[in-house]
């Protein structure tokens, strides 16, 4: 790899919208005018509504039949227990609890505890009216050394999520990793080290031998570009590096790590579908120069099509393997027969959106939409509509489901108690619409699953950004339905808009 490239991915990473610390550190490019922009855009997230009803006119905007209306959450953000019933450590267990490393030196410890309150979660779910729950398997409550016998009371506690979920008329919809590896096998080179990506399958064999015919989707990787950008390039995710070298080549190992996992619920005989759960950010021109076109399409090479292209069409795009160089770590690392197994047909796509990009002809990026509390977020709902039908078009009419998107506010309870996010609601409402749009435009989109459920450990922002529907306080755990969350209720009841 050239000096030239390493400046580039580190560069790149800096400013890439999936950054999610860089509004900290300047990276993102965000300004105060953008917040206060979005504020205004959005009506602010928590300005008080202009009536007091749930309801809204009828814009005749009906999803399909069945269509899958659901929520999404993540093992490590809302269980807590980190000590509990044989769980290990995890990546995220040493990192949070490193000085430094998060806001407030929050970590995970509890979250929203959700391992002793999933049965009051469970219910809250109901209530809400969801037809699917996105949800991931912690790999270290399942194997502490993530390798080995299954830990029983491991399995058992998603039995019972999975279970309840059945009883409330619920489908579930299971992640195989969320980012939480075992610390163990993250002492062994973690993705780094190709035997990761066995070790997952093995995992994965055990989960779905377990659980499998009471789920009818699986996940297996949670953004892999996240791993890589912000885990080894920007080093504001576990495990915290900053190696350009051994980013791609980690990059390679998850998507090797999906296949093999596609190939394990396969041999297993177990029902169910099965797909990668991949954020797309479309890369825009920041201009109409061909300089500006040339480095959008080397970005969106980086941002998309290195996964996309490698799941879909058995190999990994020319220009970035070239921008890599034929001497990088990730171009040594590939075998023989690992594109055939990382293309293993799936069933399904899960897509996250959550902002676009623009980029210059010098390869940097731009800002063109106000921004959210997250400053790396460019309000676009335009950018699910292009992303949507950019991957029916490129890669056939795979169906897709959203299982990531969303906003987060400065939410706090008013004198009456209540959390009054109207901006949450105005945001989901336009990303809706765009997404019904693209299913009038031939899109074959099965759900949506709203980011997310409650409020929960933001990751390298502890808990200081609140993305979820339902307010958690913290202190006492006391959940709250937010105007959001009202709102969602009458929208699944409405199966539209």
């Amino acid at each position: 790899m050239s000096l030239l490239t390493r400046r580039r991915l580190l560069r790149r990473a800096a400013l890439s919208a999936s950054a999610a610390g860089a509004v900290r550190t300047g990276l993102a490019g965000a300004t105060a005018a953008g917040v206060a922009a979005t504020t205004t855009a959005l009506g602010g997230c928590d300005s008080p509504p202009e009536r007091r009803t749930d309801s809204e006119p009828d814009r005749g905007l009906r999803f399909p039949p069945n269509f899958g209306w659901g929520a999404a959450t993540s093992a490590y953000q809302i269980e807590g227990a980190a000590k509990e019933d044989g769980r290990g450590e995890s990546v995220w267990d040493t990192f949070s609890r490193t000085p430094g490393r998060t806001r407030n030196g929050d970590t995970g410890d509890v979250a929203a505890d959700h391992y002793h309150r999933y049965a009051q979660d469970l219910d809250l779910m109901r209530d809400l009216g969801l037809r699917s729950y996105r949800f991931s398997i912690s790999w270290p409550r399942i194997q502490a050394d993530g390798a080995g016998r299954p830990n029983q009371r491991g399995l058992d506690f998603y039995r019972r999520i999975v279970d309840g979920l059945h009883e409330r008329g619920i489908a579930p919809m299971a992640t195989l990793f969320h980012w939480d590896l075992p610390q163990a096998l993250q002492d062994h080179g973690g993705w780094e080290n190709r035997d990761t990506a066995e070790r997952f399958a093995d995992y994965a064999d055990a989960v779905f031998r377990a659980l499998g015919e009471r789920v009818p989707v699986w996940l297996t990787i949670n953004e892999p570009k996240t791993v890589v950008q912000n885990g080894y390039l920007t080093g504001h995710h576990a495990p915290g590096h900053r190696d350009p070298a051994a980013a791609y080549l980690v990059a390679h190992h998850l998507q090797l790590a999906h296949g093999l996992a596609v190939q394990a619920l396969r041999a297993s005989g177990v029902p169910g579908r099965i797909g990668p759960a991949l954020n797309l950010h479309p890369c825009y021109p920041a201009d109409e120069t061909a300089e500006a076109a040339a480095a959008a399409r080397l970005y969106d090479g980086y941002e998309n099509r290195l996964y996309l292209d490698s799941v879909f069409k058995g190999e990994y795009p020319r220009d970035v393997l070239a921008d890599l160089g034929p001497g990088s770590r990730m171009a040594r690392g590939i075998r023989d027969g690992d594109l055939k197994i990382i293309s293993s047909p799936v069933d399904l796509l899960a897509v996250q959106y959550y902002t676009p990009i623009y980029v210059t002809g010098s390869g940097d990026t731009i800002q063109k939409w106000p921004t959210s509390e997250a400053g790396w977020q460019q309000i676009y709902p335009e950018g699910l509509y292009d992303t949507l039908t950019r991957v029916t078009r490129d890669y056939g009419r795979v169906p897709i489901t959203i299982t990531e998107n969303g906003l987060p506010c400065p939410d706090a309870p008013g004198p009456d108690g209540t959390v009054d996010d109207a901006g949450r609601v105005a945001f989901l409402r336009d990303h809706f619409a765009a997404a019904h749009r693209a299913i009038r435009d031939g899109v074959p989109l099965e759900s949506y699953h709203v980011w997310s459920l409650m409020d929960n450990f933001e990751w390298n922002e502890g808990y200081e950004e609140r993305w979820g529907l339902i307010y958690v306080d913290y202190p006492t755990q006391r959940r709250v339905f937010k105007r959001s969350a009202h709102w969602y209720r009458d929208v699944i009841r409405r199966n539209g808009l």
